[in-house]
């Protein structure tokens, strides 16, 4: 029982909450762990949309993204409690660094490989649903939280690597996925006009797997998290520069 209060006691810390939001490096902290929620959720924004629209009303599917949204932060507040604690342990860290890497590799591998809405078909569960009763909106909205659930373990894994204060990770997933739910078609769009944009976000996930294992008590060599936010804005400049130049090669 102590375990669990201490697991999740930093989110009741009102001088925590007050720290954080006076100041201004935590800001640009979170706000970096929104841009990288959005640029790594964009698939997830493709299956919510068509999830949402198997649907037949307006009204059911903003209904079922609302729920969703609720499941979303539900999660995201456990996982977070459970990984603050989790990622004191260097195993874990040392495992967590050697997945960011995977994932690094395994997007470039395949990427080519693009999500398909065709090829994403929630009535195919219907036979478990058909026995436990359930009507299509519900299935929709647990379609959506599972989907949530698979794609955020990432992100959490990816937020805690940054930062420690579970505070400033409960903030940045939120506004992140609150982000992704109102404009998922404009970054969408952008990701569309600037592909190269998903490729630097996993060079930023290799940045965050070497800072995250040179963490570890035998080599205990702590790497600053304003230099992560460092590190992406010069990201973005020398993606946008190669976006141009891809742009003037095809012309």
């Amino acid at each position: 029982m102590n375990a669990i209060i201490d697991m999740y006691s930093p989110f009741f810390d009102l001088q925590n909450w007050k720290t954080v939001i006076e100041s201004g490096n935590d800001w640009l902290i979170i706000l970096s762990l929104v841009i990288m929620e959005c640029i790594l959720s964009v698939d997830n924004a493709l299956v919510l949309a068509t999830q949402t629209q198997t649907l037949k009303t307006k009204s059911e599917q903003e209904k079922s993204l609302f729920y969703g949204l609720i499941g979303a932060y539900i999660f995201r507040f456990l996982v977070i409690g459970i990984g603050v604690y989790l990622i004191n342990f260097w195993w874990i860290k040392a495992f967590g660094a050697l997945y960011l890497f995977y994932l690094f590799v395994s997007h470039f591998i395949h990427r080519n490989k693009e999500v398909d809405p065709a090829d994403i078909k929630p009535h195919e569960t219907k036979g478990i649903y058909k026995y436990l009763k359930i009507s299509h909106f519900w299935q929709v909205v647990i379609s959506i939280e599972l989907m949530d659930i698979v794609f955020s373990i990432d992100s959490v894994l990816t937020a805690l690597a940054i930062s420690d204060n579970p505070v400033i990770v409960l903030l940045g997933g939120m506004i992140g996925i609150l982000a992704m739910r109102g404009i998922a078609e404009l970054i969408m769009g952008l990701m569309r006009r600037v592909p190269e944009l998903q490729g630097m976000a996993y060079f930023l996930i290799l940045f965050i797997s070497i800072k995250l294992f040179l963490s570890i008590p035998m080599i205990d060599i702590e790497v600053p998290n304003m230099l992560f936010v460092g590190v992406l804005v010069v990201s973005i400049i020398i993606t946008i520069i190669i976006h141009q130049i891809n742009n003037r090669r095809k012309k």
